[in-house]
């Protein structure tokens, strides 16, 4: 069982951002990421009975993979993804006040930022990693400078990210990816996921050698 972020980021470096799953079909998208080697499961809390997903991928792969929510906005959202079982706090944006209550209740927070000012005080305040948010206002070469000056804490691209990218990022000091859409869409089959799912870990474990 990964006991933390940067445990579950080393054991793949890609989180699965499932934007939109429904309950009935967690099981199988579940199924589909783990078997392709996914560690780190997120499903947004705009999504449909997100905890219900949440808490069914945590019954079930809770052992293999690190499960939690996105688009977490308050206390209140961390403290009901801790009660579904959830593991992980993944925010859009940096809010001093969720990362300190994610970490109060024991679990792992990876905010979004876009500034080397929200970036330092996410850390202060007990961040596991910076989500770079979105990643298509941070190209590689900010990423670059903001790793010789953040270089104690993971760093991870997401928004927009694909096979077709990665090895850029990766290069100017990325310690990670989330991937969305390249991933999981609503409406897309298990099977389709789990090809997508094989190339972009196929993709990524060599640039993290």
């Amino acid at each position: 069982m990964p006991s933390n972020f940067q445990n579950a980021l080393a054991a793949c470096p890609l989180v699965a951002i499932l934007r939109g799953l429904k309950p009935d079909e967690a099981l199988d998208v579940g199924a589909a990421l783990v078997e392709a080697g996914f560690s780190i499961i997120e499903v947004p809390l705009n999504s449909p009975n997100p905890l219900t997903s949440i808490r069914l991928l945590a019954d079930s792969f809770g052992d293999k993979a690190l499960i939690g929510a996105g688009t977490v906005l308050s206390p209140d959202d961390v403290r009901a993804v801790k009660a579904a079982g959830g593991r992980l706090i993944v925010m859009p944006h940096a809010d001093l006040e969720v990362i300190r209550a994610a970490k109060a209740e024991g679990l792992s927070c990876t905010p979004g930022v876009a500034t080397p000012t929200e970036a330092f005080a996410a850390r202060k305040a007990g961040a596991d990693a910076l989500k770079l948010f979105p990643a298509e206002g941070i190209p590689p070469v900010i990423v670059k400078a903001w790793k010789a000056v953040l270089s104690d804490v993971p760093l991870l691209p997401v928004g927009g990210i694909d096979a077709s990218n990665m090895a850029q990022y990766r290069a100017a000091g990325a310690d990670g990816f989330g991937i969305g859409s390249a991933l999981y869409k609503p409406g897309k089959s298990a099977p389709a996921i789990a090809a997508d799912a094989r190339t972009l870990v196929a993709t990524a474990r060599p640039l993290f050698p």
